[in-house]
């Protein structure tokens, strides 16, 4: 069967196999055993997607095969088995089936097993795929995707608190990706069982997956942000530094942690709030003993620059005093077993009920019980936990599998519905505080999601340990997260589980200074699991035995370099936003691989831990206890050590003495980076004079600078300030020029430009044609103080150009 842009073979043992051609470069395969296709319903899939095939599409039948052109890509489809291979318009092959498509079929338990294969070839490199601990490149892994409370979680485990089934193929210089789309239970096996073979299996529902190509690695990245949705701009002070710890109480407590960032000068912008600020674990409430005043403790934080960040979980304490208990059990909102008895088991509370998120009254009520807390209390982010969802004391750690769910109309069972439960919680969440306060920017931080989750809310890596290994493990999660939809991530800065000496804790703090989500994190004397029974005890070790981890928890030389990591972070908030903000408009990834800066270099897969944050620094984390030098693999291009300024050539190893105090970092020449003052939180004062750091280049380089209010949606209006950046070598005169859109007003009228990197022998200066006096630094770089809306920067160079 043909349609202008859908095409069905039936096969003779009445399997049918659709392929709809969703853009050029984006194909859509779906599989049906006995030829009627399931609804076609997706949780990951962008509501707001439009499909864009071409006008005409080429089709042809051949003896033993079809052929389908959209002009970027030929989709062969083989007569005899439905064997699939995509070529690009040259003729060379991207993808191609293996085994193809199988499945199995029981009475009981209907399609089950569905299983796809593919070809690997010699050199094929695999990425992606979320939220896992193992190396960067996926070949020789098998995975698996079942949202689990993973405590302490090491490098080898699996699977974690996110299912992303999404992977990039890297082969002869193209990239390609692959996104199924079931929330099922699935398994993927990259070369792993059959070093030719790359596989996976779905235990249940509709085999459907996309072919995403590139053939660039960034290209396909941003065709997947396309498809499942880009993130909402968040607001500025989400981008600062933030403390967390399990627990900070009673109020007191908090505003000592507080006042002591201040007192120390140390920035921060939010404070987080563990379960033991509710009154027994009832989400939606607070402990007055502890919190007598929420709402004036509230306010006077902000007074003082500081956010709050309070925890909500799923199960709700059965208690039948507690309304918003009576109120879900009266309108038959909570998940119930095939018997028709309700979902009940142990989280915190020794007995819980849990929101079925995924019929849309049930998120309604959920949202709309964020109004006191959001509105009448001034809590300004929500931080959703144990949503996998979690199950304290059975083995399998989550729902029986024939729990039952709503799934928007398409009812159904637990093991269709356990990958998504915390990404509709997450969804609830997000739609209640926009309904709430239509006008405010929401920040909501999700533990388990599923692909499109990137949507409703932020996440982070869950519950790791102080380890040297977990830093580098944070490195490479953050990097896969990110590549994989979620750039908004971070880890818990020196472990959850554990505590970290001060050196470990310095060099994670660099590290995460580059990680969108900048927060320290940690479990105290608390014992994983512990809930209520053992609530007393616990609260008695607090008393008798504190474990801190805050940046001055280790003495006045670690907290010295913890606060430069800080201050760094803050300086930087400019050149970050704007990767935040073309992550949110262009779906680029904040945080990349090395291998997406020169995908025709395949060293630099092999530099796992080292990374990209934004289009112009690499930043290269210290993963190893008393490390004094390195050996660093720059890609091809020149490039200036972030500290020093020094130039240097990429595409070779280079050896490098390691500071205590500083993380090795390298920007890309031609770069410009903005840079802010530091401050103590992020709206502390107006910023009179923007910093723009020039790294010269003769090639042109292209950079850019977002800027808005940082809160509210008045960028949607048009309230914002994109400066675009251009500069290069001309006729023995460097330029760089800038064009302006936006209404957004900011509060400097100047910006310092600091240029590094300038060949000897310059002979004049000119700002929009005028003669600009040009200051020589004595750290070799020079200063130019210019107008915030020039147009044109022009140095006559007299001396010669450097290499």
């Amino acid at each position: 069967q043909r349609e202008p842009h859908r095409f069905r073979f039936l096969a003779h043992n009445r399997l049918c196999l659709e392929i709809e051609i969703v853009a050029a470069d984006l194909l859509r395969f779906r599989y049906a055993v006995d030829g009627l296709f399931q609804p076609d319903q997706s949780y990951a899939v962008d509501p707001a997607f439009q499909a864009s095939p071409p006008q005409e599409a080429g089709w042809r039948e051949l003896e033993d095969h079809f052929e389908i052109d959209t002009g970027e890509l030929r989709c062969r489809i083989d007569k005899e088995r439905l064997l699939v291979s995509v070529y690009d318009r040259e003729g060379r092959l991207i993808n191609r089936d293996g085994g193809g498509f199988s499945a199995r079929r029981t009475i009981l338990q209907g399609t089950t097993d569905l299983r796809v294969e593919k070809e690997c070839r010699e050199d094929e490199l695999f990425f992606g795929m979320g939220d896992k601990p193992g190396p960067l490149n996926l070949r020789g892994q098998q995975l698996e995707n079942w949202n689990t409370d993973a405590f302490s979680y090491g490098a080898a485990t699996d699977p974690l608190y996110k299912s992303i089934p999404f992977f990039f193929g890297l082969s002869g210089g193209q990239a390609y990706g692959i996104f199924v789309d079931n929330p099922h239970r699935s398994r993927f096996d990259f070369a792993a069982t059959d070093p030719q073979t790359v596989s996976w299996n779905l235990s249940g529902g509709e085999m459907n997956y996309y072919l995403l190509y590139g053939p660039s690695l960034l290209r396909v990245a941003q065709r997947y942000h396309d498809l499942t949705g880009k993130p909402a701009l968040p607001p500025l002070w989400s981008l600062g530094f933030q403390q967390c710890r399990w627990s900070y109480y009673p109020e007191e407590r908090v505003r000592e942690v507080c006042r002591e960032f201040r007192e120390r000068r140390i920035p921060c912008d939010a404070i987080y709030l563990d379960i033991d600020y509710m009154d027994g674990y009832r989400c939606f409430t607070w402990d007055r003993h502890h919190f007598p005043q929420p709402a004036q403790m509230i306010s006077d934080l902000r007074e003082q620059g500081f956010q709050t960040v309070v925890m909500i979980d799923p199960g709700i304490k059965v208690d039948p005093d507690y309304r918003v208990y009576r109120e879900g059990l009266r309108h038959d909102y909570f998940c119930r077993r095939t018997d028709g008895e309700l979902m009940t088991g142990p989280v915190w509370p020794q007995a819980c009920v849990f929101p079925d998120f995924t019929a849309p009254e049930v998120r309604k009520w959920w949202g709309d019980l964020y109004r006191d807390l959001y509105l009448e209390q001034g809590v300004a982010g929500f931080w959703n936990d144990m949503n996998e969802p979690a199950v304290f004391l059975v083995n399998r750690k989550t729902f029986p599998d024939g729990v039952r769910h709503a799934f928007d109309g398409h009812s159904t069972d637990h093991r269709r519905a356990h990958n998504v439960y915390g990404q509709q919680m997450s969804r609830a969440t997000r739609e209640g505080l926009q309904r709430l306060a239509p006008s405010r920017r929401p920040l909501v931080i999700t533990r388990a999601t599923y692909s499109g989750g990137q949507r409703h809310a932020w996440v982070w890596t869950g519950d790791n340990t102080a380890s040297w290994e977990h830093l580098r493990i944070a490195s490479r999660q953050c990097q896969r997260l990110s590549i994989s939809g979620f750039s908004f991530v971070g880890s818990d800065i020196g472990g959850f589980a554990g505590q970290p000496d001060g050196e470990l804790f310095v060099r994670w703090m660099q590290l995460a200074a580059f990680h969108p989500f900048f927060r320290v994190h940690s479990m105290g004397n608390n014992v994983d699991g512990a809930g209520e029974v053992m609530g007393d005890l616990i609260q008695q070790q607090e008393k008798a035995h504190r474990i801190d981890q805050e940046p001055w928890s280790f003495g006045p030389e670690f907290e010295a370099q913890a606060r430069e990591a800080i201050e760094l972070r803050y300086r930087l908030l400019p050149y970050l936003y704007t990767a935040v903000w073309e992550n949110h408009e262009l779906g680029l990834p904040v945080l990349r691989s090395l291998i997406f800066a020169d995908q025709s270099d395949l060293k630099l897969a092999e530099y796992e831990e080292a990374f990209l944050c934004g289009e112009h620094l690499l930043v290269w984390p210290i993963g190893e206890a008393g490390l004094r030098e390195t050996q660093i693999y720059l890609p091809q291009g020149g490039w200036y050590d972030y500290w020093t300024g020094e130039q240097l050539k990429g595409g070779q190893s280079i050896g490098r003495e390691v500071d205590a105090g500083q993380i090795p970092l390298f920007v890309r020449a031609g770069a410009i980076l903005p840079h802010y003052p530091v401050q103590q939180h992020v709206f502390e004062k107006k910023i009179e004079l923007l910093s723009l750091k020039v790294y010269f280049s003769e090639a042109p380089v292209e950079s850019s600078h977002y800027a808005d209010a940082g809160e509210g949606l008045g960028y949607l209006k048009g309230e914002f300030q994109l400066s675009r950046f251009r500069q290069g070598v001309e006729n023995r005169r460097w330029h760089l020029k800038q064009a302006r859109e936006g209404n957004y007003r900011p509060s400097w009228s100047q910006c310092e430009l600091i240029l590094w990197g300038l060949p000897a022998g310059l002979a004049e200066s000119r700002v929009d044609g005028r003669i600009a006096p040009l200051s020589a630094l004595a750290d070799g770089s020079y200063r130019l103080t210019v107008p915030v809306d020039f147009q044109e920067v022009e140095l006559e160079l007299s001396g010669d150009l450097r290499e």
